[in-house]
């Protein structure tokens, strides 16, 4: 196995290690600090490890959402909800670009429809859960962003129980947060729901690959190298 790809396996080993145990950290009264450490190292471990299988413009796409929502956790600790969801939300615009680059030819009407429910759908779930109604504004806001990364990743070409079932994941997650801030109980078991989402979207897919198609014979030679080399571009595991 070349050295690089042993030391992205031990990254992405550390990462997992990271993440899962981050819950013991809960109610323990450690310092802030050691804390929001713990809690951001597993994402950013995951940025490292999308950093050492990049290839192309795709991979560094990537890198850059995984940084993001390392920076994401880390803030909404440090510097409240709004700061953090600054981070989230440019991550999520990051990950659209990616998604957007990588749509699925042809879409059927069923991905379309849910697609086209589900930002609706989200934005106007988060208007209504927070308790502060000054705060619903904003929210919905945020919600808008993230629904439309969602939809993007579930209309992408990517492995739609990995990367689309892992992009609604990060709806639900971030929906249980909006909901601690309103009718749900900010608890111990509600903390479950939200993590576990979260680590399992940024862990949906894995592996770095290129995808080819295989032409009709009605295509021209031209209309079938130009499809060819747009497939041939897809790269990425999320979220």
């Amino acid at each position: 196995m070349p050295q690089s790809n042993r030391l992205a396996r031990w990254v992405l080993i550390a990462s997992i290690l990271a993440g899962v145990s981050y819950v013991a950290s809960w109610d323990r009264g450690l310092p802030q600090a050691a804390e929001l450490t713990w809690k951001g190292l597993g994402v950013s471990l995951l940025a490292v490890y999308a950093a050492l299988k990049a290839r192309d413009l795709d991979g560094w796409l990537l890198v850059a959402v995984m940084a993001f929502g390392a920076l994401g956790d880390v803030l909404l600790g440090a510097m409240g909800l709004t700061v953090g969801a600054i981070a989230f939300l440019a991550g999520h615009v990051v990950a659209i670009g990616l998604y957007l680059r990588n749509r699925r030819r042809p879409l059927s009407r069923s991905q379309l429809a849910f697609a086209v429910v589900l930002v609706p759908a989200t934005v106007i779930i988060a208007y209504l859960l927070p308790s502060d109604r000054a705060a619903a504004p904003g929210v919905a806001f945020y919600s808008l962003g993230l629904s439309l990364m969602a939809a993007a990743a579930w209309t992408s070409r990517f492995h739609r129980f990995r990367v689309g079932i892992g992009a609604v994941m990060f709806v639900v997650s971030d929906l249980l947060i909006f909901g601690r801030a309103g009718p749900l109980p900010d608890n111990f078991v509600t903390g479950l729901g939200v993590w576990p989402d979260r680590r399992a979207t940024r862990l949906s897919g894995m592996t770095v690959q290129r995808n080819t198609i295989t032409p009709s014979s009605g295509c021209s030679a031209n209309s079938r190298s130009s499809s060819a080399s747009r497939r041939s571009r897809a790269r990425a595991w999320l979220i």
